[in-house]
């Protein structure tokens, strides 16, 4: 099953890479060998665009995640009353698919009956509807809050799982010492986190840098390209455009450029090694 439906894609897309292959012009099918990753570096401006803004869409991403993911777990950490249910409904958002949050986000942000417009007009705060998706200056803004809205889930879970592991007896040491809460969540809380932290934002930078269907539903990469991350532009590469060959060499490229990012960003923050 592994090899069927993991192994075999992933080796056709790196065959296909040397391909020039479109199936809609079978006569134009022929060995490129590294023509397209030769196009990919001199005659293709939108790579190096859609890479910047995979960038900005990963690093934004994961960092406001994680702040508001440990914010939320550190509150779901204490004991209140109805605790368990706002436990659930914490992960509700990362339960919902991606195609039906975007869909919920853009109806939120029409432009003729959108609820966010209109709260903002009756607060005082915009004075004519704004095209949210449509308009340049504030389409990556609405869909980084979209994402937002759905990946924070993911990050409460994993602190507040990692926060259930840390003994209580530290905490009332550090209290007895005459800690406070700030000094407990330095000297304790974020020590104990260091690991969960480390692989979680990893593999949130991978699913965001992967990240299709949100942007897909919501903008298909524009308006003007401005929300065309790599992963859009290699989808319209190779399904819109039925070029698989180049489509190819640029999911070839992400790989790579994941790989690298994996392997060093583990190295650089020492991953599994204790602190002495």
């Amino acid at each position: 099953m592994i090899i069927s439906f993991l192994f075999y894609p992933m080796l056709n897309v790196f065959y296909f890479s040397f391909q020039n292959y479109n199936p809609s012009k079978p006569y134009y099918n022929s060995f490129a060998g590294l023509d397209n990753f030769v196009k990919i570096f001199t005659d293709d401006p939108l790579f190096a665009q859609s890479l910047w803004i995979s960038a900005k869409w990963v690093i934004v991403e994961v960092v406001l995640q994680l702040i508001f993911g440990l914010l939320v777990a550190i509150v779901l950490n204490q004991s209140f009353r109805l605790r368990a249910f706002f436990r659930t409904a914490a992960i509700i958002p990362w339960a919902i698919s991606g195609v039906i949050t975007a869909t919920m986000w853009s109806f939120l942000y029409s432009e003729h009956n959108g609820m966010i417009n209109d709260l903002l007009t009756r607060m005082n705060l915009i004075y004519s509807p704004i095209a949210w998706l449509g308009d340049t200056e504030w389409v990556f803004f609405s869909i980084i809050l979209a994402e937002l809205w759905r990946g924070i889930p993911f990050f409460t879970i994993t602190m507040l799982a990692a926060m259930q592991t840390i003994p209580n007896e530290l905490y009332e040491s550090c209290t007895v010492d005459g800690g406070g809460r700030w000094r407990a969540f330095t000297h304790i809380t974020l020590p104990f986190l260091k690991n969960s932290i480390i692989l979680s934002t990893l593999l949130r930078a991978v699913w965001e840098f992967n990240n299709v269907d949100l942007i897909f539903t919501m903008t298909n990469g524009g308006p003007a390209n401005h929300t065309m991350t790599m992963t859009m532009y290699v989808a319209n590469q190779a399904i819109v455009a039925q070029n698989f060959g180049y489509g190819s060499a640029l999911t070839v490229m992400g790989f790579l450029i994941l790989m690298v990012f994996a392997v060093s960003y583990l190295k650089l923050s020492g991953f599994g090694k204790e602190e002495k």
